[in-house]
């Protein structure tokens, strides 16, 4: 059992040091949080055994997971890495769980102490934030991204593997690039269309107030990561800059023909598109 220091108290995070304490993985789970707030109500509602400083947890853990906006987590790896490098903690491991994989494992590749970092993605979430929107079971039988694990010590490797199996999670390794076009389409496309289509019912609310009032559950499910939040997805969408504009404009052009086949009233068209849109039950059930 070993000591895990969390940085960052918010959904992943705050999801993260719940199962691993009560699941037996973590002897004691330790905290930090910049926002005094969330910092407080973290301790109240017993996310973590105490809240310490960065140097704090980067002494006293065994484990440390930098879950902050992809932004700041690039540049806390990096700081920790070379804490680790100048007090000769080898036996340390840092990991990440941004969205974002190839800009991280370039920052870090030449890093004496790079062995000691495992990058990896836990593909579960909700659309809320903050520590109280911390769950239990949140991981269970998600799939998590090891980013270039090649270039981490093997014994690092296997004890973060361990510590996802507590999480009831799967592993599946691919290189920092593929993780990042795959994540464009299956993640990062989703919210920005559900940003967009929030803007544009918001635009035309102004006008019809009952809008809201016949919205159904089509609706409220499609629209739901319009509440993400803009701290977390504003880094992602720009490290992923490349691979989000093109899913895009795959996108428009899709929507584009949907547009041009009601236009004209192509009833076999609309009916094509839709059909083909259709063979996505095979892959999601």
């Amino acid at each position: 059992m070993k000591t895990i220091g969390i940085i960052g108290l918010g959904l992943i995070g705050g999801s993260m040091a719940i199962d691993l304490k009560r699941r037996g993985f973590a002897s004691r789970v330790l905290g930090v949080e910049k926002e005094p707030v969330n910092a407080a109500v973290a301790k109240k509602i017993g996310l973590v055994d105490d809240v310490v400083s960065y140097e704090d947890c980067i002494a006293q853990a065994d484990i440390i997971v930098v879950a902050i906006p992809v932004g700041e987590a690039v540049k806390t790896v990096c700081d920790i890495l070379d804490r680790f490098q100048q007090d000769a903690l080898a036996e340390k491991i840092v990991i990440d769980v941004c969205s974002t994989k190839e800009q991280i494992c370039q920052a870090t590749h030449y890093h004496p102490c790079r062995k000691q970092f495992v990058s990896t993605h836990p593909m579960a979430g909700t659309e809320y934030s903050g520590p109280w929107a911390a769950v239990p079971n949140l991981f269970d039988g998600r799939a998590c991204i090891f980013a270039n694990s090649e270039e981490s010590a093997p014994k690092a490797v296997k004890t973060i593997e361990e510590l996802y199996d507590a999480l009831c999670m799967r592993p599946i390794y691919m290189n920092a690039s593929q993780h990042d076009v795959h994540t464009a389409y299956v993640s990062h496309i989703s919210h920005v269309t559900s940003f967009a289509l929030a803007l544009t019912v918001l635009d035309k609310e102004q006008d019809e107030k009952h809008i809201f009032d016949l919205a159904s559950g089509g609706f409220s499910s499609t629209v739901r990561l319009a509440k993400s939040s803009a701290d977390m997805w504003v880094p992602i969408l720009t490290q992923n800059r490349e691979n989000v504009l093109h899913v895009m404009d795959t996108y428009i052009e899709k929507m584009q023909q949907f547009r041009e086949a009601i236009d004209n009233f192509d009833e076999d068209k609309v009916r094509e598109l839709i059909e083909e849109a259709n063979r996505i039950r095979k892959i999601i059930r």
